[in-house]
């Protein structure tokens, strides 16, 4: 006898029930609707998403701490790893360059800013120092010392991802020197400690939906749909150019990997689309850990790439920082000689690199760049703060999946990627199991972490 197939509102219930995707896609269009019509209720909502990214960032310091210990215990070579963080920043110069020379380009060629004449003098410079809240970009010097914690309890308290990898590098590598014979219960504790904090953020994402409506009704409600009508040339070049760039990513990881960036999309389309959403790629870190290990990253090299480039790969942010300092030089009549965008480059390069958890770092970065040529006026800088918060979307997306490239990369060379299961986990072949909803979780590692999907009965 034919099973009968399930009416269409009970398939509809079945997907927005299992599908983590579907239902932050429902809520993305939902916040949209609910900002556009009530647009006073921005405020009311904007809770949601900010409680739910404070609730991810909860667990990320003490996740990538436990990642990056188990890693550098598991694979047992120092030097390994030493080489892959080598690998990977000379990885992320070379990206973040071509973000920032591609951005040049397409904004000496388009021209977002032509034609606007703006006089600098009439723009609130006030304004920007309200966005950075009187802040300032570190120095390099700084920027060093601020990696070196100071304290072990602070550089949790502060989630200050790079001094907590810095902790855990010397963990790690404590753990190696001494053996498993003299501390055989610290390595399974600290296994033990990462199952927790996988398991709380099996908890916090099914609060995902909620963060995506409430976002997106305060970014439609507070800013609204107009300054798509404004500054849609500048947009439409900001997200062309991105676009770009990921196709120049993809073409690199088939190169190096021989694997395919829209797969890997695709694959984590539910993360990218919470992103999006709540404009905040950290809120998906401990999920594309889980991914990235599962699709044949050794643990060591997850755990040291992906939170290193959130502060040494922001290839989003270097495309916006481009393109907007030549659209505020066009804007305000300013033509930028070879020299001068060479000079805007070289800035560039240094400022972005101290941009992560720094208020309004965007507008330092800008605004250092501008003081540093002296043609363009501070104040101009203001210009972009009615598109800034749009540009959130493009900026999280490409720095995510740029980190994500990066992973795939070192990876690969450092003979660290399980090619074979790289490519079954993207075609689909191997189902990701998320790690906070297994039972038993083998002490293998990554390799047990994923399962083949159970044959089809009959």
């Amino acid at each position: 006898m034919p099973q009968s197939v399930p009416s269409l509102p009970r398939r509809v219930a079945r997907i927005l029930r299992t599908s983590l995707f579907a239902q932050v896609a429902c809520a993305l269009v939902l916040g949209i609707v609910v900002g556009k019509l009530w647009p006073e209720s921005a405020t009311a909502f904007q809770p949601l998403g900010d409680g739910f990214v404070r609730l991810i960032k909860a667990v990320i310091s003490p996740l990538v701490f436990c990642v990056v210990v188990v890693g550098i215990a598991k694979a047992g070579d120092l030097k390994a790893f030493g080489r892959i963080g080598l690998k990977a920043l000379i990885w992320f110069e070379a990206a973040s360059t071509a973000a920032l020379l591609l951005g040049l380009v397409a904004a000496n060629v388009a021209g977002p800013g032509a034609g606007m004449h703006v006089d600098p003098a009439k723009l609130d410079a006030s304004a920007v120092d309200r966005q950075t809240q009187g802040g300032a970009l570190p120095s390099t010097t700084e920027f060093i010392l601020n990696a070196l914690p100071d304290s072990v309890v602070g550089a949790f308290a502060d989630n200050a991802l790079l001094q907590v990898l810095v902790l855990a590098c010397l963990v790690g590598a404590a753990l190696l020197h001494l053996g498993h014979t003299k501390v055989p219960g610290v390595l399974p504790a600290i296994e033990q400690a990462q199952e927790v904090v996988f398991a709380v953020v099996g908890f916090v994402m099914r609060l995902a939906p909620l963060a995506v409506f409430g976002a997106m009704v305060h970014l439609v409600g507070q800013y609204g749909l107009g300054v798509m009508r404004t500054y849609g040339k500048l947009i439409v070049l900001c997200y062309a150019v991105a676009a770009a760039f990921l196709v120049l990513l993809g073409v690199a990881l088939r190169l190096v990997g021989g694997l395919s960036l829209w797969k890997f999309v695709r694959c984590t389309r539910e993360e990218l689309l919470l992103a999006l959403g709540t404009a905040s790629s950290e809120s998906v870190m401990p999920r594309m850990m889980q991914k990235l290990r599962q699709a044949g990253c050794r643990d060591d090299a997850v755990g040291l790439v992906l939170p290193t480039g959130y502060s040494f790969n922001l290839d989003g942010a270097s495309i916006y920082l481009s393109i907007g300092t030549l659209f505020i030089a066009q804007a305000v009549g300013v033509d930028l000689d070879p020299g001068q965008q060479i000079t805007v480059v070289l800035v560039l390069m240094l400022t972005s690199k101290g941009m992560a958890g720094v208020p309004g770092s965007a507008f330092l970065a800008l605004s250092a760049t501008a003081t540093s040529l002296g043609v363009i006026p501070a104040g101009a800088v203001a210009l972009l703060l009615g598109v800034d918060r749009i540009m959130d979307s493009m900026r999280v997306t490409t720095n995510l999946l740029g980190n994500c490239v990066a992973v795939f990369v070192v990876s690969r060379w450092e003979g660290a990627l399980d090619t074979v299961r790289a490519k079954k986990v993207l075609d689909g072949e191997i189902a990701f199991v998320s790690e906070e909803g297994r039972e038993g979780r083998p002490a293998e590692g990554m390799q047990s972490t994923v399962r083949e999907p159970a044959p089809e009965a009959g």
